[in-house]
């Protein structure tokens, strides 16, 4: 890592340590088959059953249910808040810039609405979040997770968190590896948790900044050319702007390409290139590129560490009627 990287990470490193530590000291309350245990034996079953059925009627779904998740746990812990919307005053986690592109949330409903007519007020938001984003990775050719359940769903959002957090283009790779550092996830972990850029598209902003003026010189050329074939202007308006794949060759196929793809200079985000070619990165980079089953395992090793960390369980907070607001 470079001088000026260095420097970033030392100017942040302390301030987020102290904030992360105190949002994810608790341990985990939370236990497999839960609901079965507890007689609510098809609860998983038709989360699972919901997110097929939405997957095939929508595909683009697919992706929303992994980025949700992983935007719900970072911020404090896997506890739905990302879910509630601007009410009283309180604006919604949906609002942050780090957000942006983030859709598909009325999925929710749709899945929590089929839950209510079987077991009402038992199943969490936070579980149908975590649940969903157990069940696509498997589906889309990913390894299989077993999840432990018995989430309670927050009571407010934390957008200050999650804006301390925003992505930003000159830093976001060392706070990246603080963040997940301190809570328990390796540097090995954090590679294999951004290996989920293998599936879906996005939006571009911030790319714009790195077509305009000049074409950033870390793509491949080849792949610059479609790049800004996808965004032919430096407006960052999103009705302007056409959605590009992570991973052109497998984009629905969450598989070790995208690994081959930023050693190739291919990384559709800044951090794909900082994550391929920092020496501290690169050899699990490397490692994955070269052995799918590798980032598989590791994928599945720190999706468990991430969602298990710091849980609401028992009156630390509700069980939600809608992904909106409890209305018992």
């Amino acid at each position: 890592m470079g001088t000026k990287n260095r420097r970033c990470c030392f100017t942040f490193i302390f301030l987020l340590l102290l904030l992360i530590f105190h949002f994810h000291t608790g341990k985990s309350d939370l236990e497999l088959v839960y609901y079965v245990r507890e007689s609510f034996h098809r609860a998983e079953e038709i989360i699972k059953q919901e997110v097929i059925k939405l997957y095939y009627k929508h595909g683009n779904t697919a992706v929303s249910w992994v980025r949700r998740s992983f935007h719900d746990c970072v911020v404090k812990s896997c506890d739905a808040s990302l879910l509630l919307e601007t009410m009283n005053g309180i604006r919604s986690e949906q609002e942050s810039e780090r957000s942006f592109g983030m859709r598909n949330f009325k999925y929710v409903e749709t899945i929590k609405d089929a839950l209510e007519k079987e077991c009402p007020l038992t199943v969490s938001c936070a579980d149908v979040v975590a649940l969903s984003a157990r069940d696509i990775p498997n589906h889309l050719g990913g390894p299989r997770i077993e999840m432990k359940t018995f989430r309670k769903d927050s009571k407010e959002s934390y957008i200050s968190e999650v804006e301390l957090s925003a992505h930003n283009v000159g830093r976001v790779h060392c706070v990246n590896l603080v963040r997940f550092k301190s809570i328990g996830i390796d540097v090995e972990g954090t590679v294999a948790l951004l290996g989920a850029h293998s599936v879906g598209c996005v939006t571009f902003d911030p790319l714009p900044r790195r077509l305009y003026p000049t074409v950033n010189p870390t793509w491949d050329p080849e792949y610059a050319e479609y790049i800004k074939g996808r965004c032919p202007t430096f407006d960052p308006d999103p009705f302007f702007i056409l959605y590009a794949r992570n991973d052109r060759e497998t984009p629905m196929i969450l598989d070790n390409m995208y690994y081959k793809n930023i050693l190739n200079h291919e990384g559709l985000f800044f951090i794909d290139q900082q994550l391929a070619f920092d020496p501290t990165t690169t050899p699990f980079v490397e490692k994955m590129a070269a052995d799918n089953g590798y980032f598989h395992d590791q994928f599945v090793r720190a999706i468990q560490l991430l969602f298990e960390i710091n849980p609401l369980t028992n009156d630390q907070g509700e069980v939600r009627k809608s992904r909106f607001v409890n209305s018992n």
